[in-house]
């Protein structure tokens, strides 16, 4: 078996880039849409700038902050997860390298060659190097592209951030008056093209999930809307 090709490899880089992209994309869209409800919710109860800026701020920090260390905690869960694998496969091949040679001819048949072709390349494979090898073919892993917690903390914080900051730009800068009609047509607008952009990089037809995004977004405003009026009425 020889190694991959050069469309392989840029096939893998591509995909992880996709992967990135569309998490990038769904972390701008929750930024989006828990900003305009709470910004959106408080000019509900009050039309003050102050209060606007502070509610919108407050909410853009501990979003984006809060996605940052739940991406953080999950990547590196994953990542330790991923190295005890590769201890307990590097063990292995190290007390039963027989059987392991065995095992990854095994692997190789299911997925379609012959036991002499299957063999041959466990073999060569083995050779070469018998740890990415297992960790490729057996655990699903790339050793050398092991998940990185601060790449993925970072990534979403920047993605939350940057989608929060349209509904809270769009909530403060208008006169009073056009406050909260350019922040439902600015936020529908954004929904619109992350929803589309979202289903774009899944290969999925975008009509559905714009139309998921939009309604999603334009409920979440209109129910914090209503408790924010509600809640201005009767503290008033």
């Amino acid at each position: 078996m020889t190694e991959p090709t050069h469309d392989e490899a840029h096939g893998a880089a591509l995909g992880s880039r996709l992967n990135w992209l569309r998490a990038a994309v769904l972390g701008a869209n929750d930024g989006i849409v828990s900003t305009a409800g709470l910004v959106v919710g408080v000019a509900g109860a009050t039309q003050e700038r102050a209060a606007l800026l502070t509610a919108g701020l407050a909410g853009l920090l501990a979003g984006s902050l809060s996605m940052a260390a739940g991406e953080y905690v999950s990547v590196s869960t994953q990542r330790d997860s991923e190295k005890a694998a590769l201890a307990a496969e590097k063990q292995e091949l190290r007390e039963k390298p027989e059987a392991e040679l065995a095992e990854l001819t095994g692997m190789l048949q299911a997925r379609g060659l012959s036991r002499e072709v299957a063999r041959e390349a466990a073999e060569q494979l083995t050779e070469r190097d018998a740890l990415k090898a297992h960790a490729r073919v057996e655990l699903g892993i790339d050793p050398d592209a092991l998940a990185d917690p601060w790449h993925a903390a970072w990534a979403s914080f920047a993605a939350f951030t940057v989608g929060a900051l349209l509904p809270l730009l769009a909530i403060v800068l208008p006169p009073a008056h056009w406050r909260l009609p350019v922040t439902v047509v600015s936020v529908l607008a954004a929904l619109v093209l992350t929803g589309w952009a979202s289903a774009r990089l899944g290969a999925a037809a975008p009509g559905r999930a714009v139309l998921r995004n939009v309604v999603g977004g334009a409920v979440a405003m209109a129910v914090t809307y209503a408790v924010g009026t509600l809640l201005g009425v009767a503290g008033a």
